[in-house]
């Protein structure tokens, strides 16, 4: 990994001068703190891999003896049967006028498939601006941002400005399942007056992102039927149904000619237009984000922000089919097709909503009279739309002003995050301020996943200014907020 001293150096701002050179201490030690990250990527701690499991806790157990080294108190596995473990610390010794503030994060990390990375997915990589491996930007440099920040408040004030409770999973990638277990077996561990999880995106790598709205995930299998079996698609092709064809003409029927989703989509509102048409994104920006190839554009707008056909509408995506495979021809007409939708739905949208949507759509509609099925195969969790107010989100734009020279921009994210979903039902009566490391071209999940350098730099600072904006608050102001 070489090294590029100030390659992102950061202008830190005018403020009171002991915070000022916690800012710049953190930002001395950021060679530091990527080495750390580039340990943490040697892990592969792939959690929906019954292999990996040892691997989950053996960073898990890395994780723990750092947090102990950096100053925080109590530095835990928290257990439970059947689930890889929580790493939970926390230092209290701001007092109890002080707010408690939670930090989350995961360490677990989607699997890879090597043959499409251009550098060793488990090894950190730096090229230019850009440090590549999986779990990169998603999510072990969102959390260690914060510890990073904790790291230069105690170099260099042996405190911090408030209280802190750290939250690291090790379950995030395979949707939580047991989060909400060890939030009912360890609730002190939870216990705060503000939560701050990373895991979201920037719309940029010039402008910060505040995750406000999520869209919730189903699954649903289509299947048409016609025949008691295969039959020679000589003697009886043009006068008996053909289910693969009659499945391809479902599929179309469900979207416009664009390619959107028609069933369960939102009216859109003037509140979807002005909370989605300040973000910076751009033809360009998707096409970079997405890898379209050359000659293809991103669907067209129709008049409405980019932002509310990705995080406020529903869309659909076909993930597998029984269609024959190359290798598999025969000329026969098959007696029956299937195929596996994910459906993701609006933030405001409930599972059992969308699908009663479909399957208007679908049971009203029968090409060549096949006999059709919809039935949910899987409901992931539901979408999450939040407004964010107060005094907490006040400090936090202060926060990023002083180290992004940009407040915070309310944004969306078109996929799902169960964790979000359920610290909102568990807690939405606590600020939840969501941001993260990730870019849109961090390729989080895919191939050649990377976070920009840049963005984890002033995260870091923004980090260290977000203590400070929250412990100057108070505990009481925050409550009252």
């Amino acid at each position: 990994m070489s090294s590029t001293p100030n390659a992102y150096a950061l202008s830190m701002p005018d403020d009171d001068p002991r915070i000022a050179a916690v800012a710049a201490d953190a930002d001395a030690h950021f060679e530091d703190t990527v080495a750390t990250l580039v340990d943490y990527l040697g892990y592969p701690s792939i959690s929906c891999q019954p292999d990996n499991f040892d691997d989950v806790r053996r960073l898990a157990e890395r994780v723990r003896d750092d947090v102990t080294a950096l100053g925080l108190h109590n530095a835990r596995l928290l257990e439970l049967p059947d689930a890889l473990p929580v790493v939970a610390a926390e230092w209290l010794d701001a007092g109890p006028d002080a707010p408690t503030v939670l930090i989350y994060g995961h360490l677990d990390i989607q699997p890879v498939e090597r043959e499409n990375w251009h550098t060793d997915p488990h090894e950190g990589v730096r090229s230019g601006e850009r440090l590549f491996a999986r779990g990169a930007a998603d999510d072990m440099g969102g959390w260690l941002s914060h510890m990073a920040a904790i790291a230069a408040w105690f170099r260099g004030t042996d405190k911090l400005p408030c209280n802190v409770r750290l939250i690291v999973e090790g379950e995030e990638e395979i949707g939580s399942p047991n989060l909400e277990r060890f939030m009912d077996a360890f609730p002190v561990a939870f216990d705060a007056d503000v939560m701050v999880l990373t895991d979201c995106e920037n719309p940029s790598t010039d402008v910060p992102g505040l995750t406000v709205s999520l869209r919730g995930l189903i699954e649903v299998e289509l299947r048409c039927e016609a025949l008691g079996a295969d039959v020679h698609s000589g003697l009886w092709g043009g006068m008996v149904p053909d289910p693969a064809l009659a499945l391809c003409q479902h599929i179309a029927k469900l979207v416009d000619d664009d390619g959107r989703l028609v069933p369960g989509r939102r009216p859109i509102t003037d509140e979807m237009r002005s909370s989605t048409s300040g973000v910076p994104l751009d033809d360009e920006t998707i096409r970079g984000g997405a890898h379209l190839v050359e000659g293809v554009d991103p669907l067209p707008a129709r008049g409405v922000p980019p932002g509310l056909w990705l995080w406020r509408q529903p869309s659909v995506t076909v993930l597998s089919t029984t269609l024959p495979v190359p290798g598999r021809e025969k000329n026969a007409i098959r007696k029956t097709a299937s195929a596996l939708l994910s459906v993701r739905l609006a933030p405001d949208q409930s599972a059992e909503e969308m699908f009663a949507a479909l399957q208007s759509a679908v049971g009203g509609y029968k090409p060549g009279g096949v006999k059709t099925t919809l039935h949910m195969t899987k409901a992931f969790g539901s979408g999450w739309l939040y407004q964010p107010k107060g005094p907490a989100f006040d400090a936090a734009d202060r926060a990023y002003v002083k180290s992004w020279g940009h407040k915070l921009v309310r944004v969306g994210v078109g996929g799902s995050i169960p964790f979000v979903a359920l610290f909102g039902r568990r807690f939405g009566d606590l600020p939840l301020i969501l941001n993260g490391v990730l870019d849109p071209k961090s390729t989080a999940h895919g191939p050649n996943e990377s976070m920009h350098l840049g963005v984890f730099r002033k995260a870091i600072a923004a980090n260290v200014y977000l203590l400070d904006e929250l412990g100057r608050l108070g505990k009481a102001a925050l409550q009252a907020g």
